[in-house]
């Protein structure tokens, strides 16, 4: 079994890879810094392979995902596009380079991902792509504007691919955690009401439980804590209306 991961230098990404490398997988590290991964790579040498990439730069991601696939006569069991940026803070406070940088590396580096290991994923048994999605894909969250945006994109992605590939045996779903206690959120220098009335009650490691319960039971969205799956669920069967007001509230100072 092999798995080639995204954003893996820290987060989500490294805690995934770990869970994974304990589980005796044979496991790509890509990261735009590497500097940390040595100490993962220590854990099983033979088994971990560190590749430092760009995930906006698709030249860069088939080169990555090739020179992997051909340590495993050509194939791949997992791509998990775990790669994600985040700014928290009014739309208007948000330079357009840094709402353009979200969209790239949210949205293009997983097309990248999913063009780069298509052919891969084929030619294993049981290929699957795992893309990092986020409970901000449900509704439009005030203060998370863009990268709402980009999650909603991954969403509608995930779901095209996972009936468009299903021929090719390749099963495309996602995860979709609330907010994580991760460097990506902890490093925001704005805070967010709505992070204050949910709370951040998720660690690195609950969301890379999911992502082994996904590898098992596909489904083609995964949602992350009770707590959200609940909303989630009932967010499925009420008006979007109602959802709005749900989520203004919560919002609100």
């Amino acid at each position: 079994m092999n798995a080639f991961i995204t954003g893996a230098a820290s987060g989500i990404g490294r805690a995934t890879a770990e869970a994974l490398i304990n589980r005796g997988w044979s496991v790509a590290l890509a990261d735009l810094f590497t500097d940390d991964l040595d100490a993962v790579q220590a854990q099983a040498p033979g088994r971990v392979h560190i590749y430092k990439l760009d995930v906006t730069d698709a030249d860069a991601f088939e080169q990555s995902v090739s020179d992997f696939a051909d340590k495993h006569h050509g194939q791949l069991r997992l791509l998990f596009n775990c790669a994600g940026v985040l700014e928290v803070n009014r739309f208007t406070d948000i330079s357009r380079e840094r709402h353009q940088q979200i969209l790239d590396i949210n949205i293009k580096g997983v097309i990248n991902g999913c063009q780069a290991a298509y052919p891969y994923l084929k030619a294993a048994p049981e290929g699957q792509i795992i893309n990092m999605s986020s409970a901000s894909a449900t509704y439009g969250i005030p203060e998370f504007a863009v990268y709402s945006a980009s999650k909603f994109a991954v969403q509608g992605l995930t779901e095209a691919l996972n009936l468009e590939w299903r021929k090719d045996g390749i099963h495309v779903g996602d995860v979709m955690p609330p907010f994580v206690k991760t460097p990506m959120l902890t490093s925001q220098k704005h805070g967010a009401h709505i992070i204050d009335a949910l709370g951040v009650n998720l660690t690195a490691e609950d969301v890379a439980e999911a992502v082994m319960k996904q590898l098992s039971r596909k489904l083609t969205h995964r949602t992350v804590s009770l707590q959200f799956t609940l909303l989630y669920l009932l967010g499925q069967i009420s008006p979007r209306p109602v959802t709005g007001w749900l989520i203004r509230l919560l919002s609100r100072s």
